[in-house]
């Protein structure tokens, strides 16, 4: 498990462009919440399975990780370049929040990023 908050951010990066969902479940505790503008709040399982279900595949660069005052939280601008089975590319600008949980667990991550240019070139692909 990576040492510090931020190298834990930095792991979920790596292992979402891997498209490894067991490393970034195991980043997470098993009632964790993802928020995301496409689908809402669904528990971290459920939100991975779709994901990998609609992505052929990802490379995610973070940009920089931000801590928060109080500890608890980590924020990383990301860029997502994103293949969908369907074969179109998105490439688009994020926010990744993450909150920790006393074993340094995410316990939830919320998503933000502009879904108008991504809806207006691909629809909505987890319908």
């Amino acid at each position: 498990m990576p040492g510090n908050r931020s190298d834990r951010v930095r792991a979920y990066f790596q292992a979402l462009t891997a498209g490894d969902i067991p490393a970034i479940l195991k980043l997470f505790t098993p009632d964790a919440e993802i928020h995301s503008p496409f689908l809402g709040v669904m528990k971290a399982q459920d939100f991975y399975a779709k994901l990998d279900a609609a992505s052929a595949s990802s490379e995610l660069t973070v940009l920089d990780v931000l801590l928060g005052e109080d500890g608890q939280s980590a924020a990383a601008h990301f860029r997502y370049d994103w293949v969908l089975k369907s074969g179109n590319r998105l490439v688009f600008e994020g926010v990744d929040h993450f909150t920790f949980g006393a074993d340094d667990r995410f316990t939830a991550m919320r998503i933000y990023y502009d879904t108008h240019p991504v809806r207006e070139e691909v629809g909505d692909k987890y319908a």
